[in-house]
C-alpha cells in the first residue's frame, strides 16, 4: 500500500512470540548406516560415520541431530535441510551483576538475530551463510530481476566446517556430521552478543577458559545452545569502567527453522498502526524501484475441517492458537492478572473470525525440556529490576513478517509507576487511591491493563496516540457513555486514567481504567483476516484499501495517529479528548484536589516525607504534560494519511480560533502563577522550594513557546496558506501581553512572575544566535527530540527585534510609576533588551 510505517530493529524494540511446545528430545537414537562416501588418506578427508559417532556419543533427534562425545559436539545436518532458512535467536539466560544500562541487560532479553542457512561447499565442507533481505525481487522469469538482485546481493559466508564423515544411504536421508565445539567456543555474533549490545552492556573480550558450553539439545523444529560465558569489563552505556573483574552470562541461543513456504504477507498501510518489515521491492515500480513494508503478524489459519464455517462468517478456533506462558519466577498472586491482560483480546480476535485463538498459561512445571528462553516459546518474563517499564518486543520472519515468538518484559518497578500515574490522576475518584500502597486488587487491575498493552504490542500493534482525540472531552464526564465504551478507543494510545471525569460524575473504575477498544479489534481484523480468496498480498490490496476507506467513513473512531507525528496535536503521549484546553482544564481541577491532601494520602508510620515529595513531582509532571499538550496546537498540523481515493488532503492546519483558545489557556493556567501549586505543608516537610519549582517551570514553557520551531512554521503558513492564520506578530503580541500584563495595569510584579519576564527576554534575544538547536521537550506532552531551525534564515530575527524594540518603550513608560523591586526589576530589564538588541561583532586583535 502506501506510507508504510517501518518497524525499526533497535534493542528491545522486536516484539512478539510463537506458542509452539517443542518436542522433548531423545536422549539416545540408532546410529545411521555408515558413509556413503569413501575415505582416504587425505588429512581431514571424511571418516567412516562409525568412527566418528561412536558408541560413546549422546544423541538429541530433531532437524539436526547433536551429538556429544566428551566435550565435543557434532551437527548432523540433513541433506533437506541444506539451503533452509533459520532464525537464530540469541537471549540472556542469566545476567551478570553489576550495572547495567536502563531496561538492558536482564534475563531473558534478546541480545541478537540473525537468518542462516547451511549448505554444501567444495572440498567436503558445510558453508554458514546470514542472509539478508532487504532487496527482494519476486520475478524469477527469464527477463525477471530476481537473478539480478541475488548476483548483487552474495550473502556473506560467516562460517565453514570440514565435514567429519556423512550419513545415510540409498533408503535413508543423507547427512553431513560437522562439529562445531570450536565455533560454538570463540565469539561470533551469530550466535552471541551483537557488536552494539556488546557495547551497551560493556561486554568486552570473552575469557575462553572461563566458557564453557553447557548444552545443545535437538528439537523437531529448532535446537538449542545453552552456554556460560566470561568476558572482560568494559564501559557500561559510555561510562568509565573502574574495574577489572570480569563479567559471567548464562546465554541461550535458539536455531529455528522457518517454514519451507513464507506466509502470506500483508502490506502496511499508514492508517492502521502496525510495525512493518521494510525492504527495496524491485518488482514495485515498472519503472523504478519501491520501498515496500510488511507488517508483522502470527500466522493464524483455521483448521482444515473448518475453512467452509470460517468462510461463512462463522467462528472457529485457529490451527495453532497464540500461547503465552507465564514466566514461574513472577510473584503469585500477580500471575491472575497477567493471564487476564493476555486473555482480554479474545475478544478483537472475534473481529477476524477467530476464537480461543490467544491465551496465557502457567509456564509447565517438571519438564525438563521447557524452557523459558526457547525461541519457540512465549512468554511474560519477569524482572527483579528497579526499572519503571516494560515492554513488549517480539521474534519475527523477515521474509513475510510472521511472528515467531514474543518475550514480553515486566519490570517489578513498573508498580511503582502504576501507583503514582493512578494516585495523581485518579486520587479524586477512587478512594482507593488515597494509600501509599494499594491493595493487591487494585494493583493487580493495574498490572491487567499493562499487560494487555504489551501484548497488543507483540501481536504486532504500534501505539495509537490519536485514539483519544476522537473522543469529546464532555463525554468523557459521562457515567453510561464512558463506562460502556471506554475514555479511548484503543489501548495501545497512553491515555493512562481518566483524568477528566471529576468527582461529582460519579464514574467507577469501568470508565478510568484502559481497555481493549473498538480501534483495536479493527486493526486486529485488518491484521489476522484470513483472506485465502487472494493470492498475494499485491492481491489483497485493493479490498484492503476500500476496507479502511468504508470503515474510518463509518466510524471515526477507528482513526490512528502515530507516536511521531510530533505536529499534530490530536497524536500525543497522555492526551485525553478533542480538546487538550478543555480536557487539561479538568486535569487542573483535579490537580487542585490532589495537592492539599499529598501528606495524608502517602503517611505510613515509622516513615518520613519522602512518599509525599515524591507525589509532589508527580503533580508536576502530570501539569506539565497538561501545558505541553496546549502548546502542540501553536502552528500544528492535523495529519490524516489518506490513499488516492479518498478526499482531502494530507495536512490540515489547526484552527486560529483553536490556537487562540490555547494562548488564553496558557495565559490563564500558566502566567497568571499557578498560586495552589505553592504548599507550606508540602515546602515545610520536604524543603521543596515553590519558586524553584515555578522558575523551572516557566523556563521550560517559555523555551517552547519562543523557540524559533513555532516561529519558522507561523511564518512559512502565512506565505503559504490563504486562511486566517495565526500569524507571529498576533503571537508575540499576545505573548506579551500574558507575561507583561502589569506594565499596562501599573501593578507591581511579584518574584513569580518577575521570572518569568527576565526569562522572556533571555528566550527572545536567542533569537538573534545563528544556531540549530536540538530540543527535548520530554516534560511537555511527550519524549518529542527534534531540531529548532535556524531562525535568523528567516524573518524571525527581524520581527523579535522590532516586538522587543516596542516591549522596550513600554517598559520605560512603567518605569516611573513603579516602586521598589519592581522598578529595579524593569530598569534591568531595559538594560537587558539594550544588550541584547546591540549586534554581536567580531573584534580584531591590533597587530
Amino acid at each position: 500500500m502506501f506510507k508504510p510505517i517501518l518497524l525499526t530493529l533497535a534493542l528491545g524494540a522486536f516484539a512478539m512470540a510463537s506458542t509452539a511446545q517443542k518436542k522433548k528430545s531423545s536422549k539416545s537414537a540408532p546410529v545411521p548406516v555408515a558413509v556413503v562416501k569413501k575415505t582416504d588418506s587425505v588429512p581431514g578427508a571424511p571418516k567412516a560415520y562409525k568412527d566418528v559417532i561412536t558408541a560413546k556419543a549422546k544423541t538429541s533427534v530433531g532437524m539436526i541431530n547433536v551429538h556429544q562425545i566428551g566435550l565435543k559436539y557434532y551437527f548432523e545436518i540433513p541433506d533437506t535441510i541444506l539451503g533452509r532458512e533459520m532464525l537464530v535467536v540469541n537471549r540472556i539466560s542469566k545476567s551478570a551483576a553489576g550495572p547495567r544500562p536502563q531496561m538492558m541487560g536482564y534475563a531473558g532479553d534478546g541480545i541478537a538475530e540473525n537468518v542462516v542457512s547451511f549448505e554444501k561447499g567444495p572440498n567436503d565442507r558445510i558453508l554458514l551463510r546470514l542472509n539478508s533481505f532487504n532487496e527482494r525481487s519476486a520475478d524469477s522469469t527469464s527477463n525477471g530481476l530476481y537473478k539480478s538482485v541475488r548476483n548483487s546481493n552474495i550473502q556473506p559466508i560467516v562460517a565453514s566446517f570440514q565435514v567429519k564423515a556423512y550419513g545415510g544411504d540409498s533408503s535413508s536421508v543423507k547427512s553431513s556430521v560437522i562439529e562445531i565445539t570450536d565455533f560454538m567456543n570463540t565469539e561470533n555474533e551469530i550466535f552471541f552478543f551483537s557488536a552494539s549490545t556488546k557495547g551497551l552492556l560493556g561486554v568486552g573480550g570473552i575469557q575462553a577458559d572461563k566458557s564453557y558450553i553447557t548444552s545443545v539439545s535437538a528439537f523437531a523444529k529448532n535446537v538449542e545452545v545453552r552456554t556460560v560465558r566470561t568476558y572482560s569489563r568494559g564501559p557500561v552505556g559510555g561510562q568509565p569502567n573502574n574495574s577489572t573483574i570480569p563479567v559471567t552470562y548464562e546465554l541461550n541461543s535458539s536455531m529455528v527453522l522457518l517454514p519451507k513456504v513464507p506466509m502470506k504477507a500483508r502490506y502496511a498501510d499508514a492508517r492502521v498502526g502496525y510495525f512493518a518489515r521494510g525492504y527495496t521491492d524491485f518488482d514495485g515500480d515498472a519503472q523504478g524501484v519501491k520501498q515496500s513494508a510488511v507488517i508483522v503478524r502470527w500466522r493464524l489459519e483455521p483448521k482444515d475441517e473448518d475453512i467452509e464455517k470460517y468462510k461463512r462468517g462463522e467462528l472457529v478456533e485457529p490451527k495453532k492458537p497464540i500461547v503465552y506462558y507465564i514466566d514461574p519466577a513472577t510473584p503469585k498472586k500477580w500471575v491472575p492478572y497477567l493471564i487476564a491482560g493476555v486473555n482480554d483480546w479474545q475478544k478483537a480476535f472475534e473481529q477476524a473470525g477467530f476464537k480461543n485463538a490467544i491465551v496465557a498459561l502457567p509456564a509447565p512445571t517438571n519438564d525438563p525440556s521447557w524452557s523459558i528462553d526457547d525461541a519457540t516459546h512465549s512468554a511474560i518474563v519477569y524482572k527483579p529490576s528497579s526499572v519503571a517499564n516494560a515492554s513488549g518486543p517480539n521474534v519475527h520472519d523477515p521474509r513475510s513478517g510472521e511472528i515467531i515468538e514474543s518475550h514480553i518484559n515486566w519490570y517489578h518497578n513498573i508498580m511503582q509507576l502504576l501507583r503514582n500515574w493512578y494516585m495523581i490522576q485518579a486520587g479524586p475518584l477512587d478512594a482507593r487511591a488515597r494509600k501509599p500502597k494499594f491493595d493487591d486488587a487494585l494493583m493487580g487491575e493495574l498490572i491487567r491493563f499493562v499487560s494487555s498493552h504489551e501484548v497488543g504490542h507483540t501481536l504486532g500493534l504500534l501505539h495509537n496516540f490519536g485514539s483519544s482525540s476522537t473522543v469529546p472531552v464532555e463525554k468523557l464526564r459521562d457515567k453510561a457513555f464512558v463506562e460502556a465504551h471506554g475514555h479511548t478507543p484503543s489501548i495501545m494510545d497512553y491515555a493512562r486514567f481518566n483524568y477528566v471525569a471529576q468527582p461529582e460524575d460519579g464514574i467507577s473504575e469501568k470508565g478510568i481504567f484502559p481497555r481493549i477498544g473498538d480501534y483495536d479489534k479493527w486493526a486486529i481484523q485488518f491484521g489476522y483476516r484470513w483472506m485465502p480468496e487472494f493470492k498475494t498480498a499485491e492481491d489483497e490490496t485493493p479490498y484492503l484499501n476500500k476496507l479502511i476507506i468504508d470503515s474510518l467513513s463509518s466510524n471515526k473512531r477507528l482513526f490512528f495517529g502515530g507516536e511521531n507525528l510530533y505536529t499534530d496535536p490530536r497524536s500525543q503521549s497522555e492526551d485525553m479528548g478533542d480538546n487538550a484546553m478543555k480536557a487539561s482544564a479538568y486535569g487542573i481541577k483535579n490537580l487542585k484536589r490532589v495537592v492539599p491532601n499529598l501528606i495524608t494520602w502517602n503517611r505510613e508510620p515509622n516513615e518520613g516525607y519522602e512518599k509525599a515529595g515524591e507525589m509532589y513531582k508527580e503533580v508536576i509532571k502530570q501539569y506539565t504534560l497538561y501545558l505541553g499538550h496546549v502548546i502542540r496546537n501553536f502552528a500544528g498540523n492535523y495529519t490524516t494519511f489518506k490513499s488516492v481515493e479518498q478526499p482531502g488532503g494530507l495536512l490540515a492546519p489547526v484552527p486560529y480560533a483553536t490556537q487562540k483558545e490555547a494562548m488564553k489557556f496558557i495565559n490563564d493556567q500558566f502566567f497568571n502563577t499557578p498560586t495552589w501549586l505553592i504548599n507550606k505543608q508540602i515546602s515545610d516537610v520536604t524543603g521543596a522550594n515553590p519558586v524553584n519549582t515555578i522558575g523551572n517551570l516557566q523556563y521550560v514553557v517559555l523555551m517552547r513557546m519562543m523557540g524559533s520551531d513555532i516561529f519558522v512554521k507561523m511564518i512559512n503558513r502565512e506565505a503559504t496558506d490563504p486562511v486566517k492564520n495565526y500569524t507571529v506578530m498576533e503571537y508575540l503580541k499576545d505573548l506579551k501581553m500574558g507575561v507583561w500584563g502589569e506594565l499596562y495595569k501599573h501593578q507591581p510584579i511579584d518574584i513569580y512572575r518577575r521570572n518569568l519576564q527576565q526569562i522572556y527576554i533571555s528566550n527572545a534575544i536567542k533569537t538573534f544566535v545563528a544556531t540549530t538547536e536540538i530540543v527535548m521537550t520530554n516534560q511537555l506532552g511527550g519524549i518529542n527530540i527534534y531540531m529548532n531551525p535556524d531562525v535568523t534564515k528567516s524573518d524571525g530575527a527581524s520581527i523579535m527585534r522590532a516586538h522587543l524594540i516596542s516591549l522596550k518603550t513600554d517598559i520605560k513608560k512603567a518605569i516611573p510609576v513603579a516602586t521598589g523591586l519592581t522598578k529595579l526589576h524593569l530598569q534591568e530589564m531595559v538594560r537587558k533588551i539594550d544588550v541584547g538588541l546591540v549586534p554581536k561583532t567580531l573584534v580584531t586583535p591590533t597587530p
